[in-house]
């Protein structure tokens, strides 16, 4: 197996473990160990692995049709954007392939709409990494090593007044994640929200909301913009819509409903009829009110917990995306946490940062595995 892995360019910061099963909110590696995942592939089992029902809506459509590309019309990529858009903001869906993918296509369909014009993003944001959506990601370390980027960004601080300052005649949209996933799990202020909604309107700009990985359920809502009540023109969506398969959203407004033509934009594979399927059987599990009120209610619950924690200094997030925030006097590193919460815990979990661990359970989990996941938590801390 050593000799395979070494055929992957070293992209990634791997774990020394290969997993081979999953159920659930559990995890197997190729020796039999079980783990509690904490980290979800990232938000993208927001269902937990292996949903009965997105397996057997997978392997029903893979046994009809796999892929005839957007030249045609199959049934469950028209009934997943017809889910998407009654759900949220009435106009159309452009499917993608992935998160950056949504992200492209929106800061297209911004420009297009006002020829030109600037994109206006907040610092801690993360968007994506291809060229577009990197542009838009104000993260020095990702940026720099692909210079030069592309020009019309612009990035300033999270604040009331800084927006209203960047936004003017010549911008073209502002794109902004309710809560900052990949930075921290930072959660906006429902003011700068609705500065950028104020602004955007006042100077034609689209607001886009990134909600990639806060989207379909992940806080208690089953979109992010609901807790603040702030509208955008355009949702970008991906990471938990397909449980598991690739596949991304662009939804719109009804403003936004033509905004692209044929010719303008497109991928070979998206809103493929396997992925549409899978997305569709996720869809009828996060739209479940009880589910959602149980997410926010547990969420609370789990960050009260964390917060009482040997070593915690702070908490932050809501419903399942939530972050740990560790006294920097700790001499141990998050990351090296992480490491060691797969070998001594089996807990499966992510750092963002030297001090941060974020939490991504699934909506599925069950009482007993947060308590579980808490034990475990709580003896690592109280041993560094």
């Amino acid at each position: 197996m050593s000799e395979a892995r070494d055929a992957l360019v070293p992209a990634y910061a791997r774990q020394p473990i290969e997993f081979v099963r999953g159920s659930g909110s559990t995890l197997w590696d190729v020796d039999g160990l079980e783990y509690l995942d904490l980290q979800t592939g990232l938000a993208v089992n927001s269902v937990g692995h292996a949903h009965p029902a997105v397996v057997k809506a997978i392997t029903e459509q893979a046994s009809q049709l796999i892929h005839v590309g957007n030249l045609f019309w199959t049934a469950p990529m028209a009934a997943l954007a017809e889910r998407l858009v009654s759900s949220s903001l009435g106009g159309r869906v452009h499917f993608a392939n992935s998160g950056t993918e949504a992200n492209e296509a929106a800061i297209k369909m911004a420009r297009k709409a006002k020829r030109g014009g600037t994109i206006v993003s907040v610092h801690r944001g993360f968007h994506g990494r291809t060229y577009g959506s990197l542009s838009a990601t104000p993260q020095e370390a990702k940026q720099a090593p692909f210079a030069p980027l592309v020009p019309g960004f612009v990035a300033v601080p999270p604040t009331v007044e800084s927006l209203r300052s960047a936004i003017d005649a010549d911008t073209a949209a502002v794109i902004l994640e309710p809560i900052q996933g990949e930075s921290g799990v930072y959660v906006l202020d429902d003011d700068v929200l609705r500065a950028a909604r104020e602004a955007c309107d006042e100077h034609g700009a689209a607001l886009i909301f990134d909600e990639v990985q806060v989207g379909l359920g992940r806080t208690g809502r089953l979109w992010a913009y609901e807790h603040a009540g702030v509208v955008p023109d355009l949702i970008t969506v991906a990471k938990a819509l397909g449980g598991g398969l690739p596949i991304g959203a662009v939804v719109t407004n009804e403003r936004f409903a033509e905004g692209f033509e044929p010719g303008d934009h497109g991928s070979t594979f998206a809103g493929g009829p396997v992925q549409a399927a899978a997305g569709l059987a996720v869809f009828d599990v996060v739209s479940d009110p009880d589910l959602l009120t149980r997410v926010r209610a547990k969420g609370d619950e789990l960050r009260a917990a964390l917060a009482e924690l040997p070593g915690v200094a702070s908490t932050r997030g809501r419903g399942f995306m939530l972050a740990a925030e560790l006294d920097p006097s700790r001499t141990e590193p998050a990351t090296d946490l992480v490491g060691r919460a797969l070998r001594e815990e089996r807990l499966v979990l992510n750092a963002t940062g030297p001090t941060t661990l974020r939490l991504l359970p699934a909506l599925t989990i069950t009482d007993a595995e947060l308590d579980d996941a808490l034990a475990r938590l709580a003896r690592l801390l109280d041993t560094k």
